[in-house]
Formats: structure tokens, sequence, C-alpha cells
């Protein structure tokens, strides 16, 4: 299998939103637009597709329904490449792994700037209480795997936050619509468990969940370079391969928070290149975007 080259006529379409379609595209030439939605206001809203530049790779990565329709507005010529070889390419040529981080960044600050005009109530609303609240927003709107993603986050930063009881119910009631489908009823339930916060395993916790949960403890207290040293400390022990891991991941969150921005983007681009399937992949590209911005 190799990338393979398409013609895409005026008024044609490459995929609709909602559609389950894991391919990833460049566009040669012509003209593509991307109509999705304003989670703040609900309009129609376009982006440009400019020559060169790579379309559908969120959902494609992601493995989740496209978020917009591609429609091509002028005849167009786009190579496409199944996920598989995309992420072969994007490892050998770093300049493609930039390329993509600086259109996503572009994307991400709209979002960023979206979400914080949703959360906006004229009072200063906490970082905890803001995660929450997001999380409380894509429960209400039915979005319920972006939902769960944000209580899951809460509970790793605030284990015993105000809002955790909250949090694991709202975690177990997305998970049952995501195991259902993302329809508007819940599975039957599962025998499978929720992600319960570190206080709730705390007895059965490895030696290396507890450091890692140390040092967000110090993230959360806005002990940055404390927190950093321990994160590094974590990926360098060679052990718990999870969370050294996870530990990659919050040492460009450390190094975001104390406005290293340079050096966050370089952490993120070569976490990249080393895990491509990443976890907290979304995440990282939107430190990336921020530092950007």
């Amino acid at each position: 299998m190799s990338p393979k080259a398409a013609q895409y006529k005026a008024n044609s379409i490459v995929y609709f939103r909602g559609d389950l379609n894991e391919r990833v595209y460049i566009l040669k030439s012509g003209r593509v637009v991307l109509k999705y939605n304003d989670i703040e206001t609900g309009q129609e809203m376009q982006d440009v597709i400019k020559t060169g530049e790579f379309f559908g790779v969120k959902s494609a990565l992601g493995k989740y329904p496209r978020e917009e329709t591609a429609v091509v507005v002028q005849d167009s010529s786009m190579i496409t490449f199944t996920v598989p070889e995309f992420e072969q390419i994007a490892m050998k040529n770093t300049r493609i792994i930039v390329k993509m981080l600086k259109v996503f960044s572009t994307q991400l600050r709209r979002i960023h700037k979206q979400v914080r005009n949703l959360l906006a109530t004229g009072e200063q609303v906490s970082p905890e209480e803001g995660l929450y609240n997001i999380g409380q927003y894509y429960l209400n709107t039915k979005k319920y795997r972006q939902a769960l993603y944000a209580f899951r986050r809460y509970l790793t930063y605030y284990p015993s936050g105000k809002f955790a009881a909250d949090a694991n119910d709202s975690i177990q009631l997305c998970e049952k619509y995501v195991q259902g489908g993302g329809g508007s009823r819940p599975a039957a339930a599962s025998s499978g468990t929720t992600s319960a916060s570190p206080s709730q395993s705390g007895a059965s916790m490895s030696d290396a969940a507890k450091e890692y949960y140390n040092a967000v403890s110090l993230f959360s207290q806005q002990k940055y370079e404390e927190a950093l040293a321990e994160f590094k400390r974590i990926v360098n022990s060679g052990g718990d391969q999870e969370y050294a891991v996870k530990s990659v991941f919050e040492i460009g969150r450390c190094l975001f928070s104390l406005e290293d921005y340079d050096g966050c983007v370089r952490h993120f681009t070569a976490m990249i290149q080393k895990f491509p399937k990443h976890p907290d992949l979304p995440d990282a590209l939107f430190y990336v975007g921020r530092c950007y911005e």
C-alpha cells in the first residue's frame, strides 16, 4: 500500500461531518473549504485549505467522527494517506510534523478562545472550576467523548478536588454513552471499571504511580521547577513505562508553565516523533498552539 492521488470536481464532497473516515489528505492543487459549526454561536463557519496543507488529520489519528464537512469549491488534486502510511512518512520527515503543528496551532488557538468565552461569567474562574465546566459543557451538548476526556483530566489534576465526586459520576455516565456508540441512550452496564482518582485507589497504587501523582500535586501547587525535576527523574529512572510516558507529557506542561515556550515546542515535537500514538497527543498539540499564541 502507498499514498494515492485523487481528483475531485468542484462542488463535490471529500467527506461529511460525522463520517468515520480514517484517511489523511494533502491538497496539491485546487481549493477545499472545511465547514463546521461554531461552538459558541452554532453558526456555520469555514476554513480554507491552502495548497500543501494537511486536513482530516485530527479525526483520522484520533479515530473519531469528522468534525467538519470538506467541500471542493474548485477542481482539486490531492494525495490521500491511510493512518499507518501517514505516520510512517511523518516519522521520517520532521518538517511534516512541524508544518502540521503550525496548522493545528491556528485551529487550537481558535478553540481555546471559544472555550474561554463559553466559560466567561464575569467572575474569575479557577483552573479547577474551569476544567470541570468544560466537561459539563460537553456533557450538556452530548459530546460524550470530549466530556469523558475532560472529566478524566480533572481527576488527574484534582484527585481530591471539590468536584471530584461529581466528575467520577459523570465519567461513569459518559462511558455508558460512549460504549453505546455515542447515541442518546446509555449502553447497558458493563463489567469494565471506570477511572478512579488516586485517592480512591490509594492502597493499590504502585510506587511509580505514587511518584507520578506526587509530581502532579507539585504542579497543581504551582511548584513547576520541583515538578519538572520529579517528572524528569521518573523518565530517566527507566522504571514503570506507563508513568514514564505520562511524565514525558508532563515535562512539556512544566516547560509551558515556566514560560519556556521554545523549549516546550521542541519537547512536544520530539515527543510526537517518539510517541506518535501518545494518549496525551491532543493536549500536546493544544500547548503547542498556546506557545505560538
